[in-house]
């Protein structure tokens, strides 16, 4: 009767395989399991911090003005009462009156300080109400839900080209929509002193990152010069990234200053 060989060395080998598919696979889910994580934090998380954040400090800003029961705001971040639907650009002669009261009407007139809140954008179509801050920091402005001014382009209400920038995913993500603007789209801008009211007119669906002719006084694209403007004015500049969930380039909305109401 023969005795069967047991091969421990084959056996050995067989478990130390067995037991390095195993942590492979623990390994690999666990990978999974975090950036699962990662991207619910990045995609909802900072959202919900950001909007939340965006919404106290326009309620903040709204009191400091005196403002703050002057009218309520909608759960979607709009006015409620409203359609929700974009009004009609006022009559030109308003928009006459407040060109002619020139930068006397316009925000404020010491200079706005660095990364602080100081103003509140209004999109009534898209049901956003955020604020806006001084510059265009990641970290310090944009990331906190608001919109960034272009430092060194003009503020609401003045001559020239009041440009502004906001995240179109994740952080609030306040330019998301901003796409689906159309001609005569209301874009409002609230500060201390007034309201100005701009009308959308233009758009440019997409440019160069580093395009910074949209933003100039006078705007218009350097890289797609026959979007933009060829005289002097009151514009606002809407810019964000495009296509969503990239940074490669940058989608572009322009308006006119239509209406100035004092607060």
């Amino acid at each position: 009767m023969r005795v069967p060989v047991v091969q421990h060395s084959g056996l050995r080998r067989s478990l130390r395989r067995r037991r390095a598919l195993w942590t492979g696979g623990e390994v690999l889910v666990t990978a999974g399991l975090v950036l699962l994580l990662l991207v619910v934090h990045q995609l909802w998380w900072t959202n919900r911090e950001a909007r939340r954040g965006a919404e106290h400090k326009v309620q903040a800003l709204e009191r400091e003005w005196g403002a703050g029961g002057g009218e309520q705001v909608g759960s979607g971040g709009g006015r409620r009462g409203g359609s929700g639907t974009a009004a009609s650009a006022p009559p030109a002669r308003e928009a006459g009156g407040a060109r002619g009261r020139g930068q006397a009407g316009a925000a404020g007139s010491s200079r706005p300080v660095r990364s602080q809140a100081y103003a509140v954008l209004v999109i009534p179509r898209l049901g956003l109400r955020v604020p806006v801050a001084e510059g265009v920091s990641k970290q310090n402005v944009l990331n906190k839900g608001y919109v960034g001014h272009y430092i060194g382009t003009q503020q609401p209400g003045q001559a020239g080209n009041f440009a502004v920038a906001g995240h179109r995913n994740t952080h609030g993500e306040p330019f998301r929509y901003i796409n689906r603007l159309r001609p005569r789209d209301v874009v409002e801008v609230e500060t201390s002193g007034a309201t100005y009211t701009y009308a959308v007119d233009r758009t440019l669906p997409q440019t160069s990152a580093r395009d910074s002719g949209v933003v100039r006084a006078i705007p218009r694209s350097l890289v797609r010069p026959r979007y933009g403007y060829s005289e002097p004015g009151y514009y606002i500049t809407l810019t964000t990234c495009t296509p969503e969930f990239t940074s490669r380039y940058r989608l572009v909305v322009w308006g006119r200053l239509v209406s100035m109401r004092p607060r």
